[in-house]
């Protein structure tokens, strides 16, 4: 039996890289399931895995999945009860965002930063095309918005991947830790990698004029080495970002600045939604807790969309 890394999943078949250097095409044995798990892929990019070679084949089979220091999943497409291993064994989680071509909305930033948060991962916030910032309102929205962030305690970096303005902190960022990068379809996640490993040479296409959206690039899931001693994880452009198994009450601690006044509301079991006597409603007014994040928290809270001031 030996031991690897998948760093490429394609759903029925993974690429698994061992210590040596070698990368063998493997599939998994039989229904290798995790107890209790309701994932659609049991084996993940980042997963620690021993496998064998069978002497009549070139291929690899997967026997077992090794503990995971953490993992990171999402509400599976049309199956809601369902989840999705995004990633596993990762560093950070770093979401790339535009604010135009296409919009990152913050409810979208939020969702997958609660999940962050819930799965003990630490996040950062990439903001790409700086270059397409033109007006001063667009800068000033860009600057609230990074404040915003870096207040809860979010790192937050402007960059521009086609003009390489601030590349270095991306650099920087991502040396010598593994990295999830997610994000929008076209929000620049390739073009940062190749702006820093530009030998990778990911593929990248451009923005469709028409409905100022990404096209998919990324398939697959896939880990890549960088130079700089990184190792990033490229997902596919993430429309949506579904939260699962997050009861009312636990929400709140998932939001730093809600969680700072955990047990100060009159009612124990406050969602901060319409009781009487809620810290967090006072902290709201007062400032110290931004609007737009209590949006976020109560759309995800009720599971609709609320109105929700725009920077």
């Amino acid at each position: 039996m030996r031991e690897g890394v998948v760093t490429k999943s394609t759903g029925s078949w993974y690429r698994v890289l061992t210590p040596e250097g070698q990368e063998v095409e493997c599939r998994l044995r039989g229904k290798l399931k995790i107890s209790g798990s309701k994932a659609t892929n049991p084996v993940a990019v980042g997963d620690k895995v021993s496998f064998s070679i069978p002497a009549d084949d070139d291929t690899g089979v997967i026997h077992e999945i090794l503990d995971r220091k953490n993992y990171i999943i999402r509400k599976a497409t049309k199956l809601s009860r369902q989840t999705h291993v995004i990633a596993a064994n990762i560093d950070q989680a770093v979401i790339i965002a535009t604010l135009a071509y296409p919009r990152t909305s913050t409810g979208f930033i939020d969702r997958f930063l609660v999940t962050c948060e819930a799965y003990s991962i630490p996040a950062a916030l990439v903001f790409n095309k700086l270059d397409l910032l033109r007006s001063e309102k667009d800068i000033e929205r860009l600057a609230g918005l990074m404040a915003m962030y870096e207040d809860i305690g979010y790192p937050c970096h402007a960059v521009s991947a086609t003009e390489r303005s601030n590349i270095e902190a991306f650099d920087l960022l991502l040396r010598d830790k593994v990295s999830l990068l997610a994000g929008h379809s076209g929000v620049g996640k390739s073009a940062l990698v190749n702006a820093i490993e530009p030998g990778l040479n990911l593929k990248v296409q451009a923005i469709s004029k028409a409905h100022k959206k990404g096209k998919h690039t990324t398939t697959f899931a896939e880990m890549f080495k960088l130079s700089n001693g990184a190792h990033i994880i490229d997902t596919p452009g993430i429309k949506e970002f579904g939260l699962v198994d997050f009861e009312a009450w636990e929400l709140c601690h998932y939001f730093p600045e809600m969680r700072r006044h955990f047990n100060q509301c009159h009612y124990d079991n406050c969602t901060h939604f319409n009781e009487p006597g809620c810290r967090i409603k006072e902290e709201v007014e007062k400032g110290t807790i931004f609007e737009d994040r209590y949006a976020n928290y109560l759309g995800i809270l009720l599971g609709e969309d609320t109105r929700r001031k725009q920077y």
